[in-house]
């Protein structure tokens, strides 16, 4: 069974940071593009940010310049380095794996884990 599970949320002030991970188990995490979208209560969820399998990169011009993922494929992990959060930046940020093989197409999602800015 696909597990990603997230961690590293939490209760922050304003201006402070915070690092989340997400590691996965039971796929070729290597071949997998891996993405943190966020959902706010009553709002959609938001792609916030995502990496390619060549490490190339894109972010939600919401957090452009504060935000930056990176991956650890030797370690099957994902991480979201979140600065400079705002109130704006709360919600529950969720992981995902997706890849693309012969016309198939792989999407799988972590639990989530909250995280809440307030001073």
């Amino acid at each position: 069974q696909v597990q990603l599970v997230e961690s590293g949320g939490g209760l922050v002030q304003p201006g402070n940071s915070l690092r989340l991970s997400c590691t996965t188990s039971r796929i070729t995490f290597r071949l997998y593009a891996m993405g943190w979208h966020r959902q706010a209560p009553g709002k959609q969820r938001e792609l916030v940010a995502n990496i390619t399998t060549g490490r190339n990169t894109n972010y939600a011009d919401s957090v452009k310049g504060r935000f930056t993922i990176s991956r650890d494929n030797a370690k099957n992990t994902v991480f979201l380095q979140m600065n400079s959060l705002k109130p704006e930046d709360t919600a529950v940020y969720y992981c995902n794996a997706a890849m693309e093989s012969d016309s198939t197409f792989f999407n799988f999602w972590g639990q989530g884990t909250q995280v809440t800015v307030s001073s």
